[in-house]
């Protein structure tokens, strides 16, 4: 048994039911961000992750600023009161229903977007970005001192888009026709979009696939259309997802110079400890 790991699970999970039972506390404690950042931010979200939303939302505008707005996407189990918690964090930040797919797309596909739960996290990517430049970033991203390197990302603008680098490849293999493909993985938790994408070759290959779509579908159409539009991987040593630390006590990469960490499932625990060191 590898007791550090053990250890650090429980301390996580202490971390997480002490801050989840103190929200309506936490949420009154206002914050000063340290400069307007000329973005909009999105998440989708559900009732479950609400500590880990507020927590996000909080680290992005202690470290990276105010956005022009920051918009949780609710899958409807957000409560009454979950949701006025949301909205009581910053004034810029509201929470709305699921995105509503555009008219002209295929039947089958308009179907997946509108009714399964990763669809409609597609259906709010591909809705990116509505004016300004658009940040999506799931409820378990924690963002850390160095997000002052996104207003670098938004003043270069050298590519389309730019996506979270994967550790490895985590997709729906039915959807590519050769192994190459699953080079340079997507991840879904963060997408940094400058102009909306040509999203043909996602739904190509979505109306080709002759069973029912995975968890991991939307996430392999968003890494086909972003290597088919020339999107760009945003620094991995800066913008983090990595499971090499997974049976180790701290958190490998949290430090002043990162500027983002996705702590996907098997390394949610560290979201805590980090963000509580």
């Amino acid at each position: 048994m590898n007791l550090a790991y053990h250890a650090a699970i429980w301390r996580g999970r202490a971390i997480r039911n002490r801050y989840r039972s103190a929200l309506q506390r936490i949420v009154q404690e206002r914050i000063e961000p340290p400069r307007k950042i000329d973005i909009d931010v999105f998440a989708y979200s559900n009732e479950a992750m609400l500590p880990e939303q507020i927590a996000s939302i909080r680290s992005f505008l202690s470290h990276a600023g105010r956005p022009n707005s920051f918009t949780v996407i609710s899958d409807g189990s957000h409560s009454p009161l979950s949701a006025g918690l949301l909205e009581y964090v910053d004034p810029c930040v509201k929470v709305s229903r699921v995105v509503r797919p555009r008219e002209d797309l295929p039947e089958r596909f308009r179907k997946y977007l509108a009714n399964h739960y990763t669809g409609k996290q597609l259906a709010l990517i591909m809705s990116l970005p509505v004016s300004s430049p658009a940040l999506y970033a799931d409820a378990d991203v924690l963002f850390f001192p160095g997000a002052s390197d996104l207003v670098r990302q938004i003043e270069q603008r050298d590519a389309p888009a730019y996506y979270l680098a994967d550790c490895q490849f985590a997709g729906d293999k039915r959807l590519l026709r050769e192994e190459s493909e699953q080079n340079d993985p997507v991840n879904t938790g963060v997408l940094l979009l400058f102009q909306k994408l040509d999203w043909s070759i996602a739904i190509e290959r979505f109306l080709k696939l002759q069973h029912a779509p995975a968890f991991h579908t939307n996430q392999t159409l968003t890494h086909l259309a972003m290597h088919e539009n020339g999107a760009r991987p945003l620094e991995p040593a800066k913008y983090v997802l990595q499971l090499d630390d997974q049976t180790r006590w701290q958190d490998r990469h949290a430090g002043p110079e990162l500027v983002l960490r996705h702590y996907v499932q098997p390394v949610r625990h560290k979201f805590w400890i980090s963000l509580n060191p």
